[in-house]
C-alpha cells in the first residue's frame, strides 16, 4: 500500500502541526506554515488535525497510488488534477489503484496542503512527525520529497464497495464557515511588540503604515521585508529571548524579518510587533516577490478573532463525524514501516 513519487514538485515535505515542548532543547517547532489549510485538509480526508499532510510549494508533486485512498486538498490553488482530470479542493476525493495526482499552473496563493486518509507512515521525533528540513530530521527521511520515493499509507481502502464510498462522500455536503476561508489582501494584522519603545515615533508609523516587499531571501525561517528602514532611538544591546512565529525583528540593518515556521528557538533583535495568530495563515500562503502591509490590531481583538476560528474549527469537526463514519466499514490497516 504505496504511493510513488514521479515527480517532487519544487518543494513537498510533511508537515504536522509542530513539535511542541522542545524549544529549550534548541528544537524548533516547525509545522506547517499554514495551519488552517493544514487543519481543514485533514478533516475533510477524516483525519485528525494533527496528521501529517504533505505541504506543497509553488510547483507540486506527481503522485501514482497502488492501493485506494483518500485525499483532500486546502490551500493555495495549484490546479491538482487525478488522472488530468481536474478536482476540488477542500472535498474528500477517492483515488484508485494506479490513479495519477498532479498540479499544474499556480493559480493563487504559495503553498497546498495534501491530506492522506489514516496518513503516512513517517519519521516522529521528539512526538511530531514535521519535517525539519535544516537538521535533517521528521517526516520522510528528513528532507524533501525526491523523484523515485516511496510513501507508505497506514490506511489503504478495500477495493470491495469503493464506488459506494466514492459515491457517499461526494453527497456528503461540506459547509466552511468564513472564518476558515483565506480572504485574499495585502494587509496583515499586527500587534505592538513588546521593544516597540525602543524605536522612533517615525519608525512605528511607517511600519503600520508603508509598504514592503518580501524579499526572494524569505522561505519557512523567516521573510524578509524590504522598504523603509526602521531605526531604533539609540543603539541598544537586548538578551536573547524565545521565539515565536510571528514574532518581527529588526536587525542592525532596518529592514524586518518576520519569524515563521522554521524559525530559531531564540533570537536578540527588537522585536517591534507580532503578527495576529489569525492572519499567519495569510501570510503563508505570501510569496517573495509580493507587496504586504500592517495595520495595528489590539491584544483583545486579536484574542476574540482566534478564539471564533477555534470555535469554527470546532464547530466542523462535530460537523464532519458522519463523514469520518463513512469510511469505517471500509479501512485496512497496514503496520509497515517508512
Amino acid at each position: 500500500m504505496s504511493v510513488s513519487v514521479i515527480a517532487p514538485g519544487m518543494l513537498s515535505s510533511f508537515q504536522d502541526r509542530g513539535r511542541m515542548g522542545s524549544q529549550h532543547l534548541g528544537v524548533p517547532v516547525g509545522g506547517a506554515m499554514d495551519d488552517r489549510a493544514h487543519r481543514l485538509a485533514n478533516l475533510l480526508a477524516g483525519n485528525s488535525e494533527d496528521e501529517a499532510t504533505l505541504e506543497i510549494t509553488l510547483t507540486g508533486p506527481k503522485l501514482r497510488f497502488d492501493a485506494p485512498c483518500c485525499v483532500a486538498i486546502s490551500g493555495a490553488d495549484l490546479s491538482p488534477s487525478l488522472n488530468r482530470q481536474a478536482i476540488p479542493a477542500n472535498r474528500p476525493i477517492i483515488v484508485r489503484a494506479g490513479d495519477l495526482l498532479e498540479f499544474g499552473q499556480r493559480k493563487s496563493g504559495a503553498r497546498a496542503y495534501l491530506a492522506f486518509h489514516g496518513g503516512i507512515d513517517l519519521w516522529r521525533v521528539l512526538g511530531s512527525a514535521s519535517t525539519h528540513l535544516p537538521g535533517q530530521f521528521g517526516g520522510y527521511h528528513g528532507r524533501a520529497l525526491k523523484k523515485g520515493d516511496q510513501l507508505t499509507l497506514r490506511t489503504a481502502l478495500s477495493e470491495q464497495g469503493l464506488e459506494t464510498l466514492a459515491t457517499n462522500l461526494w453527497n456528503v455536503t461540506i459547509y466552511l464557515p468564513a472564518t476558515l476561508g483565506l480572504t485574499s489582501r495585502s494587509t496583515i494584522r499586527a500587534l505592538r511588540g513588546e521593544h516597540s519603545r525602543l524605536f522612533m515615533a517615525q519608525s512605528i508609523r511607517q511600519f503600520f503604515g508603508a509598504d514592503f516587499h518580501i524579499s526572494p531571501h524569505s522561505n519557512r525561517m523567516g521573510y524578509r521585508l524590504e522598504g523603509d528602514r526602521l531605526a531604533l532611538t539609540k543603539p541598544q544591546q537586548l538578551l536573547s529571548e524565545a521565539t515565536s512565529f510571528g514574532t518581527v525583528q529588526v536587525p542592525a540593518d532596518g529592514n524586518p524579518i518576520i519569524l515563521m515556521a522554521d524559525r530559531q528557538t531564540t533570537g536578540g533583535y527588537p522585536k517591534i510587533a507580532h503578527v495576529a495568530t489569525v492572519d499567519l495563515p495569510l501570510l503563508a500562503q505570501c510569496m517573495p516577490g509580493e507587496t504586504l502591509s500592517f495595520t495595528e490590531i489590539e491584544l483583545a481583538s486579536a484574542q476574540l478573532l482566534d478564539s471564533q476560528r477555534e470555535e469554527a474549527f470546532g464547530r466542523l469537526h462535530q460537523a464532519l463525524a458522519s463523514l469520518r463514519d463513512l469510511f469505517k466499514p471500509y479501512q485496512e490497516q497496514n503496520h509497515g514501516q517508512p
